[in-house]
């Protein structure tokens, strides 16, 4: 347990919800519902949120969380996670636990734990679910994966992966869920490489590390989190967190 550590990037200036990761769910703030969840895993060691904002890094004070304060000129949450990462040499495994999905399964984190600690030969892992929903699959801010047999990652695309020319039945589409798990030295490694062609085209991260060659393992869970993108969300994730 010790060689993991979850860490949950939080920023205040998002464009389209600023101060998500402060707004009120069923009396707490969003970010701690997250740190909570992921406190209940049972194979992680440690969990730090890391934020550039104040606000953020008090509020997480008061509730108890560990706080990495970290440089306000990183583009993604990734490299906000790389920076912390980078201190933290003796964590095998990184955890980046989106820190607006306060529902997240902490069977979920211990799985992806699970996956890197079972199989050498992955330098990330993620989750997925299956969708069944047509609008969902045509969706392209639905973001989808194919995997192999072995249950690594071939693609992740906005478009309808697979293409079921003949009109099968039975075509399992996977849901790709924002959660990922790194080897420490693949996030370090990964964050000096330029973006991709595939990952501009797509606009999705991860593709890089594809293009790199890093195998990623794919944990299909038999549903997704709830994700706070805007202020229509609160109320959806309020009816999760109840149940």
């Amino acid at each position: 347990m010790s060689e993991v550590t979850v860490i949950i990037p939080a920023r205040w200036a998002s464009t389209r919800f600023p101060g998500k990761p402060l707004v009120n769910l069923r009396g707490k703030p969003l970010v701690q519902h997250v740190w909570e969840r992921a406190n209940r895993a049972k194979r992680v060691g440690r969990v730090i949120i890391a934020t550039d904002d104040m606000r953020i890094a008090e509020a997480a004070f008061d509730f108890g969380a560990e706080v990495a304060l970290t440089s306000p000129k990183h583009p993604t949450g990734t490299d906000r996670l790389a920076e912390v990462a980078g201190k933290l040499k003796s964590a095998a495994i990184i955890l980046n636990v989106q820190g607006d999905e306060p529902d997240i399964a902490p069977s979920t984190i211990d799985r992806l734990v699970g996956a890197l600690q079972d199989d050498p030969g992955l330098g990330m892992v993620t989750a997925a679910n299956p969708v069944t929903d047509l609008a969902d699959v045509q969706n392209p801010h639905v973001v989808k994966v194919v995997t192999d047999l072995a249950g690594r990652a071939l693609y992740f695309s906005r478009s309808v992966i697979p293409h079921d020319r003949d009109g099968h039945r039975g075509i399992r589409y996977l849901r790709h869920q924002g959660i990922y798990g790194y080897r420490r030295k693949v996030l370090l490694a990964f964050v000096k490489w330029k973006p991709t062609p595939l990952e501009q085209a797509e606009k999705l991260e991860q593709l890089r590390a594809l293009e790199h060659g890093i195998a990623i393992g794919v944990i299909v869970v038999r549903r997704g989190s709830v994700g706070v993108d805007v202020p229509g969300d609160v109320a959806k994730a309020e009816r999760a967190l109840r149940k």
